[in-house]
């Protein structure tokens, strides 16, 4: 069994907004960990490609782009998986995000599963040395403060629809 992160947050928007925000406004939301940057000059501004193949991507402020990972579901609305990797990733690591979009009343359930933790060496730079379950830890923190602010920015927004 992989070792994983779950967080789940409600945001007030129906589950078409919330995927819409998170995939196309990511650049808005996101929120560079100081443990786990995308590349050691930071995290850049992130960017989906949109449908299966597509990529998440980052730009830097040197323009010089970094692809973090392929999409390999793309359900607006409902669900969205992709790889995941960090530029100290060698070339055949990765990790597994998976996003799921479940309407609760007027609000959305957004559930993020980052998986596979444990194909990464304790010793890898992504790991900081950590044993499994203080990194896993630390990714959910890392995770949990990215929703809240794509939450907030979608109260901010009056985006709750009926």
């Amino acid at each position: 069994m992989t070792s994983k992160v779950y967080v789940a947050l409600r945001v007030p928007a129906d589950p078409l907004r919330a995927f819409d925000a998170f995939t196309l406004e990511i650049a808005a939301w996101w929120q560079p960990g100081r443990l786990f940057q995308v590349t050691p000059q930071g995290d850049g501004r992130l960017a989906f490609e949109p449908g299966v193949g597509g990529r998440l991507f980052t730009t830097l402020e040197s323009g010089e782009q970094f692809e973090i990972g392929r999409i390999s579901v793309w359900e607006p609305g409902r669900r969205l998986v992709f790889s995941w990797r960090q530029a100290s990733f060698a070339p055949d690591q990765s990790t597994e995000v998976e996003v799921t979009f479940e309407p609760v009343g007027a609000e959305t359930r957004i559930s993020i599963e980052h998986r596979a933790w444990d194909t990464l060496p304790q010793k890898h730079a992504a790991r900081h040395g950590f044993p499994e379950p203080v990194t896993l830890r630390r990714v959910g923190e890392w995770w949990q403060a990215s929703l809240a602010q794509l939450a907030d920015r979608l109260s901010r927004r009056g985006d709750l629809t009926a």
